[in-house]
């Protein structure tokens, strides 16, 4: 739990309130004030009890726990009053109306008069105008007269026993004002799309440009999202949540679920439904508008300010309660009408979505689901969807389901679809050591091992972050793991409460009547700042912990097993989630919203393009095709390439290897050649020098293989076109290996293993040819139908058009520093479009947006007037890896980012189309049985075929979308590809653009069949992984992510990529 796991026991009395705005506010005399306020806060303490305000604990002489609530200083905006001990009496409202004591006007000394509004934006400390130095605490009178004034005049009080909660109600009074005066910030904004001022009002996301396209025949077909129905008329009412002492997401939720139980008339018998951090949303307004409650929970109060995070046993044993407060405000007051104008296409097509009405209704029917799963992004997983399976290396897989709210054409729709991710095994931490690190796996056997240089670096990499509990007692506590100690155990020593040092092995023995057995490993350091260590035996992975590690690739590919279900599978796995007990309409909050939701999956029809007719080369016997296969794919037995290249230069390079796998070598090569000289291409049967067989080591010594590299170039006179890499195995190298060689010799490089020379089937060969045809020049097929014949309208044979594609990707989650790489492609010959020239830029770590986009354009526009002697009459723009969240940014910034780089050129302002591409979602289409006799029913767990494309029903109600499955699925169930046209000054209409993108979909150059993803993308999907590639293996970017700190500062500027070598600048070596 996250409100356990960092110690208090030192920190200032502050209390951290969950808000937006963050911490309370400091000021300059901190000393001074909190002396003051301690001081203060004591006599508090001492006098309330004599009232029986607090029960108060034990606590060792000096030390003073933050999380006790205490009442705060008197100038805070509001003074607590504490729920009374179990053993007292409750206080009814008539009670409370009667005077304690006789009141005063003026109960404070002016020295501590409360600050004004202006000065108190949370929890104050008190301040006076003079030097804080000279304020003395109050004495015991002016403390009596303040508590008295306190219970009469500020608020109307039901008192309950601390094991329920208290409530606290606004009676007319103002210093209740005082305390809600900060303004809450909303939690969403008015969406992507909003357009807020002048200057960015043209920048209208394209709406459709008709009813959708026509071509193709009709298919019938299922998706994976579920009507919502939802009456506009239903008002709900969002409040913002403030708790304090911030607790975890697992306790604000199990502090929900007992507020709304035993306070049922004060939230009008609501059952409400919470974000779990500061949203509350209900179908019915509460009785007030501002409402204090305190709620008990048994819940460690504080911890032990022992240095490696013990708890008092005793403590324990008795179960203390630990007090929040909550505050609930009400924020807005929503309703569906908006929303319901905006899905019918009323009003003007500017509208933006109503994304607050939408984040609530989401938040709702995610409120049943989360009190039963693990929430994971917007994925929840459970158990009980067929239990978690080991995938190895200290991993455990779990199902579950992803489940968002999505505006669509036929209105308010829920997708579904099934999950699958890895989670940490719930195992002692030493297991989890022996399963996850391959150094490791004899640790349990060889206790008295320890760890050296690199190992207790991975160590460290693998634990950190982890939250973990301590099996040596009973205890409900949780800690994160912060890092290692840099001393072994044995060697460790604290010093306790009285000052006096201890071993850490005689204090385990002592208290425990336990023996430390890995005495020589560190261990865990489970604090940010201070000491505070835990043995590693002693613990034990906390459950439901998603893995934060780099799967391998074993893992990964256990993990896709799993979850690669055929179509008939899925879709049985779906339709049990939303019939099932952990799923969207498992609860009742649905009904309290007035939501119903459908049970069954949206019916629609789709469309099947035809593929398009293709070119090969002249020399074959075979030169144009139609793909006829049902998986529309073609062979190339009797045909040769588009365009074959002439590898006359060459050679080859062997990196480990036994004898026997060195010794094919020669065949490898003969062999290769022949199948060259069957596709149409070139490569000469005599490598330039004789092949050259290093060890593996050499990929790990960067400059031996670098002057490996430079050597074999030098002796082929610096003029290789291609040098082929065969390795034993992959190997990290490989990063150092494309990087040295595209950047600092200048060759492109063909990697391949030994594993797979040994079988040389013609397949794996013909691949291999394939994208060494690509890499130094060639292409692999053409349209035979240009594609200005196919759009004649706007596409002309003497109009050149460019495609482009860009894509950003970012380092690995637990990367906080590495930079992002950014990189866009760009066609270079016309009407083909079948070949691509790329720019890759590092950029700010986790920036989305392409910082040197524009510079970037003008550059490949400037490689096409060299190519073509004129620059593109038209740019069509494909973005990959975009999410709807971002849209508008994205086209704000980089469609102004385009047009700038072609205002460098003067008089050039080409039509631009600008389209998101998106596969990482998750509809799913599936076949829908029309006749359930039909003879069609075996074919029923297949997969749409390829040209099925979708432009009706679940796609967005105005703007201009579509999904296209381009490809074929041959395992699991195939995803299509989202196209969101977000600017379009082509005009294209819906069957142009569908068409365009099918058709590219054939050109890709690494393969005989359609790809799933529009090649540009594709391309710059490669070319972005490749940029990523020369940051992969750098010691000074090794050494900046080891000397990252835990609390996450600015990123450092990013570091450039290296510069391209002149010689592969302009080739596909990216492929």
């Amino acid at each position: 739990m996250e409100e356990t796991e960092e110690s208090s026991g030192n920190k200032k009395c502050t209390t951290k309130t969950k808000t937006f705005r963050g911490r309370a506010n400091t000021h300059k005399h901190h000393y001074h004030q909190y002396q003051y306020q301690y001081h203060y806060q004591h006599q508090l303490l001492q006098y309330s009890n004599q009232f029986g305000f607090f029960n108060q604990n034990q606590y060792c002489p000096g030390y003073y726990p933050a999380l006790l609530p205490l009442p705060p200083p008197i100038p805070l905006q509001l003074a607590l009053t504490p729920p009374l001990p179990q053993n007292h009496s409750s206080i009814s409202k008539t009670q409370l109306q009667k005077p304690l004591c006789k009141l005063n006007n003026s109960p404070l000394p002016s020295s501590a008069a409360p600050p004004t509004s202006s000065e108190t934006k949370g929890p104050a400390v008190i301040t006076s105008p003079g030097n804080n130095a000279n304020l003395k605490p109050p004495s015991a009178s002016t403390l009596e007269k303040y508590l008295c004034s306190f219970a009469l005049s500020f608020y109307t009080t039901r008192v309950i026993s601390d094991k329920e909660s208290l409530v606290i109600t606004k009676e007319n009074n103002e210093a209740f004002e005082g305390l809600q005066q900060q303004k809450n910030r909303p939690l969403r904004g008015g969406g992507g799309r909003k357009v807020t001022s002048a200057t960015t009002q043209s920048l209208v996301v394209a709406r459709r440009p008709d009813s959708g396209g026509v071509e193709g025949s009709v298919i019938s077909l299922l998706a994976n999202h579920f009507l919502v129905q939802f009456d506009s008329s239903q008002r709900i009412f969002h409040y913002n949540v403030e708790i304090s002492p911030n607790p975890s997401r697992e306790v604000a939720r199990m502090i929900k679920q007992k507020l709304v139980k035993e306070n049922s008339a004060l939230l009008s018998g609501a059952l409400p439904a919470y974000d779990g951090r500061q949203s509350l949303y209900s179908p019915v307004e509460f009785q007030q508008d501002r409402i204090e409650f305190y709620v008990s929970l048994p819940i460690p109060a504080s911890k032990s300010s022992l240095p490696f995070g013990e708890i008092n046993f005793l403590q324990e044993k008795h179960q203390q309660l630990k007090i929040f407060r909550i505050n609930i405000k009400l924020v807005s007051k929503l309703d569906g009408k908006e929303l319901s104008r905006y899905l019918s296409k009323e009003g003007d097509d500017w509208i933006p979505l109503p994304q607050d009405y939408l984040h609530a209704l989401d938040v709702v029917l995610r409120e049943s689901p989360k009190e039963r799963c693990i929430p994971v992004g917007r994925s929840l997983y459970s158990s009980s969807m067929g239990g978690a399976k080991e995938i190895g290396g200290g991993a455990v897989a779990l199902r579950g389901f992803f489940q968002s709210l999505r505006p669509t054409q036929q209105g308010l729709a829920l997708n579904v679809d099934f999950s699958v991710t890895a989670f940490h095994e719930s195992i002692g931490v030493i297991f989890y050591l022996q399963k996850r690190l391959e150094f490791l796996r004899d640790l349990p056997q060889r206790k008295t091992r320890s760890l050296v240089g690199e190992e207790r670096k991975e160590v460290e990499k693998a634990l950190k972050n982890i939250r973990i509990f301590v099996c040596h007692r009973e205890t409900v506590q949780r800690y994160r793991v912060y890092g290692l100690t840099e001393e072994a155990t044995e060697n460790l020593w604290f010093a306790d409460r009285d000052g006096k040092n201890l071993r850490l092995l005689n204090y385990f023995k002592d208290h425990y009547n336990y023996d430390i057995q890995f005495r020589n490993l560190p261990c865990l350091q489970i604090s940010r700042s201070k000491p505070c260590y835990l043995p590693m035996e002693l613990c034990m992975i906390c459950e439901g912990q998603k893995f934060l590690g780099k799967l391998s690739d074993d893992q990964t590919a256990r993990i896709l097993k799993l979850g690669c279900q055929r179509p008939k599978e899925r879709k049985a796995i779906i339709d049990g989630v939303m019939r099932g007990s952990v799923g969207p309409t498992s609860g009742s909050q649905g009904r309290e919203f007035k939501l119903h939701i459908s049970r069954e999956m949206t019916r629609l029809s789709g469309r099947i393009l035809q593929p398009p007719k293709l070119r090969l080369g002249d020399g074959g016997h075979v030169r144009d095709l139609i793909p006829s296969r049902h998986d529309c794919q073609w062979n190339l037995l009797d045909s040769h390439v588009f365009e074959g290249t002439r590898i006359q230069r060459w050679a080859l390079i062997s990196f480990g290897g036994t004898l026997d796998q060195k010794s094919n070598i020669p065949k490898f090569i003969n062999q290769l050649s022949q199948r060259c000289e069957q596709l149409g291409i070139f490569l000469n049967k005599n490598t330039m020098i004789k092949p050259q067989y290093e060890s593996t080591q050499v990929l790990n010594n960067v400059s031996l293989l670098e002057s490996k590299l430079k050597k074999i170039h030098s002796a082929a006179s610096n003029n290789l076109q291609l040098l082929i890499c065969v390795m034993e195995k992959k190997h990290k190298g490989y990063a150092d290996l494309k990087r040295i060689a595209e950047t600092s010799v200048g060759v492109v490089t063909q990697c391949c293993l030994y594993s797979n020379l040994g079988k040389l089937s013609s397949q794996f060969l013909a691949n291999l040819a394939l994208k060494m045809n690509a890499k130094v020049g060639g292409c692999t097929v053409a349209l035979y139908n240009s594609l200005p014949s196919q759009i004649p309208r706007l596409l002309h044979s003497n109009e050149p058009v460019i495609f482009m594609g860009a894509d950003v990707t970012h380092p690995h989650p637990l990367d906080d520093i590495s930079p992002s790489v950014a990189a866009v492609v760009g066609s270079m010959n016309w009407p083909a479009a079948n070949k691509y020239v790329s720019r890759m830029r590092s950029q700010t770590h986790r920036q989305e947006i392409i910082q040197d986009l524009g510079e970037m354009v003008k550059e490949l526009l400037d490689d096409f007037y060299q190519e073509l002697n004129e620059l593109p009459k038209r740019i069509i723009f494909f973005r990959d890896g975009v999410s709807e969240t971002q849209f508008y940014k994205v086209l704000k910034e980089e469609l102004q980012a385009i047009r700038e780089a072609c205002s460098r050129f003067p008089g050039y302002r080409p039509p631009i189309t600008f389209a998101v591409v998106q596969k990482r979602h998750h509809t799913r289409i599936f076949p829908r049985e029309t006749d359930p006799s039909s003879t069609q029913n075996q074919f029923s767990d297949e997969n749409i075929p390829p040209g099925t494309v979708v432009d009706t029903v679940i796609t967005h109600p105005r703007e201009f979308d579509f999904y296209l499955c381009s490809h074929w699925g041959v395992k699991g169930t195939s995803r299509p590809t989202h196209y969101h046209v977000l600017w379009d000054e082509n005009h294209f209409t819906s069957d142009e653009l569908q068409k365009l993108v099918y058709n590219l979909c054939y050109t890709f150059v690494r393969c005989t069949k359609p790809v799933s993803l529009v090649p540009p993308a594709y391309y710059a999907h490669l070319a972005a992984y490749r940029g990523r590639l020369y940051l992969e293996r750098s010691e000074c970017m090794a050494s900046m992510r080891h000397a990252s700190t835990i609390s996450r500062a600015a990123p450092p500027k990013a570091a450039p990529l290296p510069k391209l070598s002149e010689n592969v600048k302009k080739l596909m070596f990216y492929c």
